[in-house]
């Protein structure tokens, strides 16, 4: 419980941290200097550190996106193990002052091994739900959705932008109209309590499951 009551003291404080770098370009003028990262989140010392996976330095994490992921690791910390939080901002090194602007929260999750997911740089679009189980995995070769009870569905899709961020891919293989809705919105998976940045609706053939997404590592506009 020390992890608990540690981020709780600081929930209220401007901070937060991150880590482990995806290579590319920037998806915007507006992205210019930041990062995607991942990495563990800590409290110590009254602030709030994020360590990059597979790194050893640890950064103070300065909220100027205004994303509330202080708040949001305070909600998720408790004994039953590590926070994990995927990012994007701007690192600041200044000798024993290094620290973190944070932009973007894409997810914040209790997690141990997230750091290790072979897949997730080539990810573009990973959306889950429950009440059944669901979830859908996008990669540039296709989009694979598995449900409870049935074999997982490889399909190829069609991506249509709608504006504000929202978006959707469709398929019509097997002989079923599959749909997946995305809108840019805070969700909160019901069975894990982790945070994500997008809610998703995965429908097909007219029947809807609702809930939450997040963009890959090949994709972080």
């Amino acid at each position: 419980m020390r992890v608990a009551r540690s981020l709780l003291l600081v929930a209220m404080l401007p901070l937060f941290a991150a880590c482990q770098l995806l290579d590319g370009p920037d998806e915007s003028a507006s992205h210019a200097g930041q990062t995607r990262m991942q990495g563990q989140l800590t409290a110590a010392d009254g602030k709030l550190l994020f360590q990059p996976c597979n790194e050893q330095r640890s950064y103070v994490v300065n909220d100027t996106g205004g994303t509330s992921v202080l708040q949001e690791a305070a909600t998720l910390a408790d004994a039953r193990g590590k926070l994990f939080a995927d990012v994007r901002g701007r690192i600041v090194a200044d000798g024993a002052n290094n620290r973190l602007d944070l932009q973007q929260l894409y997810r914040v999750e209790r997690s141990g091994t997230a750091c290790d997911d072979p897949d997730f740089k080539k990810s573009i679009l990973r959306a889950a739900g429950h009440g059944p189980e669901w979830n859908v995995k996008v990669s540039a070769k296709g989009m694979i959705i598995d449900r409870v009870g049935q074999k997982p569905l490889a399909l190829p899709y069609v991506e249509e932008q709608l504006g504000d961020g929202r978006f959707n891919l469709s398929s019509e293989a097997n002989n079923q109209h599959i749909e997946l809705w995305v809108a840019p919105q805070r969700c909160v998976d019901s069975k894990t309590g982790s945070v994500q940045h997008m809610s998703a609706e995965l429908r097909i053939d007219g029947k809807v499951q609702r809930g939450c997404g997040y963009f890959g590592g090949s994709r972080d506009d």
